[in-house]
C-alpha cells in the first residue's frame, strides 16, 4: 500500500544555516508499535498505510518519503541556566510539513533517527521506554487540553541501544505546530547573524502569529504573542499538576506548545516544591517555580531579539525598557489565567472578593496535608452537592479538621453561584480530570514493554487517558495514587 504525506515544506526554504540536510539513518528491523489512527486521519495521512511495511520504513527513518526534505534544525540553549550557543537536532530529523484537515501547518519529525552533526558524540538513538513515554504523556496532555507536540507512531529499530544497559531502540515520530524555539532564536544571536533572526522572527510570524503582521511594530506584537501564549501554557500545566523537568530555552516553543516529554512528572500528593528530574539536583525546574522560569526563558528570547525590538528607537534602554515591559506582563496573564483556573476547579463561574484567597487556602492546606492534588479536586466535584459527600475528600487529609474548616467557607460561597449545585458540580468535572498519568502507571507500562514486550498496559494506559474527564466503572485503580511502595520518585531524560 503505497504511503502518501501531503508535505508542503517551507522551513526547508529558509537559508541553508538554519540547519543541516541530511537522510535518517536506516536501521536494522523496524516494527511497528502503534500508529496514531485519529490524529493520522487529520494529518491527511492513511492510517493504513502508514501500518504498512512502507509505511513502518519511513516511520523508522530506513526510507524517505516522497515529498521529504529531511533536516536537522540548529538551534542554542540555556540548559539549567547555562548556555549552549550549539545544540540542534542531535537526535532528530525533521521531514517536513502538512497542512491538516483543519487548516494548520504542522511538522513530521522522527525522534531517534541517527547521529547528525549535532549528536557531539551521541548515538542519536532513542530508547523504546523514553519514547513509549513521550507518546503516552504528549496524547494525555492533548486529552487534557493542554497544548503539545503529539505522537504520531511509535516503531522499533530492532538493534539495541547502549545506556548503563543494552535497551531496545525506538522511533517516535513527533508532530508540531513547529520546533522553532527560544533556543533557535538564541543560536543566531550568539552568531550576531541578524538578517537570519530577522528571517526567523518573520517566518514565526507568517507561521503562528500572523495577526502580529498588521501591527504597527509587528516584532513587538511578536513578542508580546509569545509572553501570553507561555504564561498561558504554563498556568495550564500547574492546573493538572505536571511538572515538565528540563524547562530550557531550547525545550521552549514559540508556538506555545508542550515539547520535549523528558524526565516530566505529573504530581501524586501536592508539594509546589515538587521535583521529579533526576538531572535537577537544585530544583530549578520544581513545580511551584515554573511561571518564574518560563519568564526567564521569555527574557532570553527578548534579548535575542532586542535589535528588532527597538526599531525605531533612538536608544538601545529604550528597547530594553519596551522588553522589561512587555515581560512584566508575564505575571498578570499568567495570574488570570491560573487563578480563573482555580476558580473552576472548585466549582465558581462568577468571580467574588475572596474567591482567590479561598482556592489558595485550598492549596495550603493540600500541601500541609500531603493530599493528592488529583483526587482531591475529582472528589470535590461530589463533595459540591453537600457534606455527606465529604467522606472522600476527608480520606485524603492527613488532619481531615484541615479539610472541614475549609469546606465550610467553600460551601458558603456554593450557595452564590447560580445554578445550585449541579451547576457548580457539570463547571468542576470540565475541569478536574479523573486520570492523569500517573508516574508509576507509567512506569509500569514501560516496564512491560520494554522487558516482557508486552504492550497491553501501554495500550490500555492510552486508551483510558483519551478520555481523561470520564469517570468510567472498572476503571478506578487508573484514578488511585500509588501505594507508598509504588511511588515514583525520579524520572530520567532518556538519553
Amino acid at each position: 500500500m503505497p504511503v502518501r504525506i501531503p508535505f508542503d515544506n517551507t522551513y526547508a526554504r529558509l537559508p541553508e544555516r538554519f540547519y543541516i540536510r541530511l537522510d535518517p539513518k536506516p536501521v536494522a528491523a523496524p516494527r511497528l508499535v502503534r500508529v496514531n489512527a485519529a490524529l493520522a486521519e487529520m494529518l491527511r495521512i492513511d492510517p493504513d498505510a502508514l501500518a504498512s511495511p512502507e509505511g513502518v520504513a519511513i516511520l523508522s527513518g530506513t526510507r524517505v518519503p516522497e515529498g521529504a526534505e529531511p533536516i536537522a534544525l540548529a538551534y542554542a540553549g540555556h540548559q539549567f541556566g547555562q548556555f549552549v550557543p550549539r545544540l540542534g537536532d542531535g537526535r532528530a530529523i525533521l521531514l517536513g510539513e502538512v497542512v491538516g484537515r483543519d487548516g494548520i501547518r504542522r511538522d513530521i519529525q522522527l525522534k531517534g533517527s541517527g547521529r547528525t552533526p549535532f549528536s557531539r558524540g551521541a548515538d542519536g538513538r532513542a530508547a523504546l521506554g523514553p519514547v513509549l513515554r513521550e507518546y503516552i504523556v504528549s496524547e494525555a496532555m492533548a486529552a487534557l487540553g493542554v497544548p503539545t507536540t503529539r505522537a504520531l507512531a511509535a516503531v522499533t529499530t530492532g538493534e539495541p541501544v547502549y545506556r548503563e544497559t543494552p535497551l531496545p531502540g525506538a522511533v517516535l515520530t513527533r508532530v508540531a505546530a513547529s520546533h522553532i524555539r527560544v533556543g533557535t532564536f538564541q543560536y543566531f544571536a550568539a552568531r550576531g547573524d541578524a538578517e537570519a533572526i530577522r528571517l526567523l522572527a518573520d517566518y514565526t510570524i507568517v507561521r503562528h502569529y500572523p495577526e502580529a503582521a498588521a501591527a504597527a511594530h509587528p516584532h513587538r506584537a511578536l513578542f508580546a504573542a509569545v509572553v501570553a501564549r507561555q504564561a498561558e501554557l504554563v498556568a495550564q500545566w500547574l492546573l493538572v499538576g505536571f511538572i515538565h523537568g528540563v524547562m530550557n530555552t531550547d525545550n521552549t516553543s514559540v508556538a506555545g506548545e508542550t515539547i520535549d516529554y523528558g524526565p516530566c512528572a505529573f504530581m501524586d500528593a501536592f508539594d509546589p516544591a515538587a521535583v521529579f528530574s533526576s538531572i535537577d539536583t537544585f530544583g530549578r525546574y520544581a513545580y511551584g517555580n515554573q511561571p518564574r522560569i518560563a519568564q526567564w526563558n521569555l527574557a532570553r528570547l527578548a534579548e535575542a531579539l532586542l535589535s528588532l525590538l527597538g526599531e525605531g528607537e533612538e536608544s538601545t534602554a529604550a528597547a530594553v525598557e519596551w522588553a522589561q515591559d512587555a515581560l512584566a506582563a508575564f505575571v498578570p496573564r499568567f495570574e488570570a489565567a491560573w487563578l480563573g483556573g482555580l476558580r473552576r476547579k472548585i466549582g465558581l463561574s462568577t468571580v467574588r472578593e475572596g474567591d482567590d484567597e479561598l482556592a489558595a487556602d485550598l492549596l495550603r492546606r493540600m500541601a500541609e496535608n500531603r493530599a493528592d492534588f488529583t483526587l482531591t479536586f475529582r472528589r470535590l466535584c461530589d463533595a459540591a452537592a453537600g457534606p455527606e459527600s465529604d467522606a472522600g475528600v476527608r480520606a485524603l487529609f492527613t488532619d481531615p479538621a484541615a479539610y472541614d474548616t475549609w469546606a465550610a467557607r467553600w460551601r458558603a460561597r456554593l450557595l452564590e453561584e447560580p445554578g445550585g449545585p449541579e451547576a457548580c458540580c457539570a463547571v468542576m468535572r470540565a475541569a478536574n480530570p479523573a486520570v492523569i498519568p500517573r508516574n508509576h502507571l507509567v512506569e509500569a507500562a514501560l516496564g512491560a514493554a520494554v522487558e516482557r514486550e508486552d504492550l497491553g498496559p501501554f495500550e490500555a494506559l492510552l486508551e483510558v487517558l483519551s478520555r481523561p474527564y470520564e469517570e468510567r466503572p472498572g476503571l478506578e485503580r487508573y484514578a488511585t495514587p500509588p501505594r507508598p511502595e509504588e511511588r515514583v520518585l525520579r524520572t530520567f531524560c532518556g538519553t
